[in-house]
Order: C-alpha cells, then structure tokens, then sequence
C-alpha cells in the first residue's frame, strides 16, 4: 500500500454509514502505528492477544480516550485480565465463559459491554455458538446482570462467495432481531460485530453497526506475527 494510514482511514470512513463504528484491528501492528490512526480520528483499537494488548497500552497510556476491544478467542483463564484491560469483548462464544465474565465483572467492579460471537454455518476454525445453542441459552444469559450485552459477533467461513457471505450477514441480522422480539431486557441486540477487511462492505450492506478492519487501514501483517 502506497497510501498513508490517514489516507485509507479517510476514504474507509467516507464510504461508511455514520451509525457504523470502525474499529482499528491493531493486533501485530506497533505502537507508532496505532498513533498515527489515533492521529487520523480513530479511536477503537482492537487486539486478539491479552499480552501484546497489554504492552501497547502501557506504550500509548497517554491516549486516554481509547476504546480497546478484544476480538480474539478468549481462554478462560484470561478472562479476569481481559476484563481489566478491554471495555469490549467481541468474542463471548460460551455459556461458560459468559458465567465467568460475569462473576469477576462483579468482582472486579466492572460492567463490560458484550458481543456474543455466533456461527451461523459450521466451522471447525472458529468458535461461537451455534443458533440453537444461542437460543437455549439465553434464559441463562438474560440473568448475568454484570454483562452489558449488546449483541452478535459472527466470522464467516473462509472461502464463501459474495452471496454466501451475504447471507451469513443477514442471517445474523435476523438472529439478533428474533432475540430482540423474545424480549429478554437485558439482551437489547443494539449491535452487530460483523465485517472485515475483505467483506466489509457486504456486513454494512446486512446491517452491521461495528466493522473490524485491520489489513486494509494498516497494510499485511508479518507472515510469521501469531
């Protein structure tokens, strides 16, 4: 990429909806780059590495009106640092996990806003619920008072077309509107994770409010970053 990370932010942001976040997927990327699309407005930064997360913050504590989510799969033995390092999680994919989240919120004086991450096709890739998991769950996730839950995450599988990655989309769209007429109060579905670098436009076109763009604001990671 030729263009400066300002530039692609600028031209990104002008083809989005207002009512649509753009979070930065910063993982892999040092520090001096994340300044420079704090430098061009962004202000969400996501990370996929408890670790890595942490260093940077401490790098960039001067910026203190980041908003950092965490979008990788999180083990529930970092759930508690999670918890103290990100205002969002993105990638709630279990029962089990949700339950801890909530305990140590409790603990820890804390009220994370939520995405429940779901897999609207199978995938052995990635992790999530699948809709009929979701769905008998919820009575159990409608109870955890500590969570602000405030929607769906989803990933499609790598290797669908234009239409099969759109109907993903709306699928989920649908999901979380089905949710919403359930009238579980503490789920409002107000937010759709969904859309990345390569199918971005296709998640807004489906509804998404959040997208997570990481390669197309900051160029191609290290082959060998993990």
């Amino acid at each position: 990429m030729t263009s400066s990370i300002s530039e692609r932010i600028t031209q990104i942001r002008s083809s989005l909806p207002d009512s649509v976040r753009l979070i930065a997927v910063s993982k892999t990327v040092p520090a001096d780059k994340i300044r420079a699309a704090y430098a061009a407005g962004i202000r969400d930064f996501g990370e996929s590495r408890i670790q890595e997360a942490a260093s940077k913050q401490a790098e960039l504590q001067d910026l203190s009106d980041i908003t950092w989510h965490f979008i990788g799969h999180l083990q529930s033995n970092k759930a508690k640092k999670a918890l103290e390092l990100f205002q969002w999680i993105h990638s709630v994919d279990n029962l089990q996990l949700a339950q801890r989240l909530n305990n140590l919120a409790s603990q820890l004086g804390v009220s994370p806003q939520i995405c429940l991450q779901v897999k609207i096709l199978p995938d052995p890739n990635k992790s999530g619920w699948t809709v009929p998991q979701l769905l008998t769950d919820l009575p159990a996730i409608a109870q955890y008072k500590n969570l602000q839950i405030q929607g769906l995450m989803t990933i499609p599988p790598l290797g669908l077309d234009e239409a099969e990655t759109l109907d993903v989309f709306n699928s989920t769209f649908s999901l979380a509107k089905t949710i919403r007429e359930n009238n579980y109060p503490q789920i409002p579905m107000q937010h759709l994770s969904m859309g990345m670098s390569g199918d971005y436009e296709i998640a807004v076109a489906a509804g998404a409010t959040m997208v997570r763009l990481g390669t197309i604001l900051f160029g191609d990671r290290p082959e060998k970053a993990n």
